[in-house]
């Protein structure tokens, strides 16, 4: 039987990872900081052991990896309220624990990244290429904590990785939706409870979204796999989307009718653009990073691609947009606190 430990396994991707894996017959251990919490409750209720402990105590973190396989590690602060270091501490020094524990156990490492790393150059590519992993790395804005957090943590493990003290690979979602998603089905369903959308270019560009479990799918894939040694992988893009029938299928899961007005593209731009520079006045600049990548979220079709997983993983994702979105806004209604 191979045997996992996987941190974050409350998280939107940490738990569909240890479903994932209970279902194919893993043993799986969660290094938790709450067991008691209810979300950890259900997943001990199929079969999940659980230690309590935080991926910022090194020793504890390294005595939960005794005797696994691989090691999930999923855990990441994603909009922590403070600075730099409320990211770099969890998602830095955390990763390097994980470095730890994977050298102490023998344990192989998948890193949950991000396509964050790729700066926001990414979403704008003049050459009509996709985004892929041979894209270079730019530059990062100095507030864009999320991304420096996930790029120096990435780097971290490939560097361990070619150094020969552990074996590991990552992969790179972008925004992840899914039952028990917290972030942003949250924040679309309560535009759409309004029960009317401004639909901005007749909602026709495709999101960059991808469902937790085939993101869970892909990690174990990457995990599990020679050839994924010291690689990473998008996991960007597993059906196309658009925003128009993202709105809809996310009504459907609310049970709302739902009206959607198309607002042209100059305009909606023109009122982003006066948004920003109040935001600016206000804040220093501190939204610029937000509403830039706003605007290009809701009116520029996905541009990561996620070819190299589906070659050399043969990541074929199962839940379709169809099937995974209702699904998604409905557990939001039904679970909401």
């Amino acid at each position: 039987m191979k045997r996992a430990l996987v941190t974050g396994a409350t998280g939107l991707v940490g738990s569909h990872i240890v479903e994932r894996l209970l279902t194919e017959g893993w043993y799986v251990r969660g290094l938790l900081r709450t067991p008691s919490a209810r979300e950890a409750l259900d997943l001990q209720a199929i079969g999940l052991e659980t230690v309590q402990g935080d991926v910022l105590e090194r020793d504890v973190f390294v005595r939960a990896a005794k005797g696994v396989d691989v090691i999930f590690h999923t855990a990441a602060a994603i909009t922590p309220s403070g600075g730099w270091e409320a990211y770099r501490r969890p998602n830095v020094d955390g990763t390097a624990h994980a470095i730890t524990a994977a050298e102490t156990s023998g344990a192989r490492l998948l890193q949950l990244s991000s396509v964050a790393v790729y700066g926001p150059d990414a979403r704008f590519r003049p050459d009509g290429h996709r985004t892929d992993e041979a894209t270079p790395l730019t530059e990062l804005p100095d507030r864009a904590y999320y991304a420096r957090s996930k790029r120096e943590s990435e780097q971290m493990v490939m560097e361990a990785h070619a150094a020969g003290r552990i074996w590991a690979s990552a992969v790179r979602p972008d925004v992840i939706y899914g039952q028990r998603d917290r972030q942003f089905v949250p924040r679309i369903a309560r535009i759409l409870r309004r029960g009317f959308v401004p639909l901005i270019g007749g909602g026709r560009s495709t999101l960059p979204i991808v469902h937790a479990a085939n993101v869970a799918d892909g990690a174990v894939r990457a995990a599990t796999s020679d050839i994924a040694g010291g690689r990473s992988y998008n996991l960007a893009n597993d059906f196309d989307i658009t925003v128009r029938r993202f709105f809809e299928l996310g009504a459907q899961g609310l049970g709302r009718r739902l009206r959607l007005v198309p607002v042209p593209l100059g305009l909606a731009r023109g009122v982003f653009n006066g948004f920003k520079g109040v935001a600016n006045a206000l804040t220093g600049g501190r939204l610029n990073v937000v509403a830039n990548a706003s605007i290009s979220f809701i009116t520029e079709d996905n541009p990561f691609t996620s070819e190299r997983a589906r070659r050399e993983l043969g990541w074929s994702p199962s839940v379709r947009h169809e099937q995974g979105v209702p699904e998604a806004f409905h557990w939001w209604l039904t679970n909401q606190r």
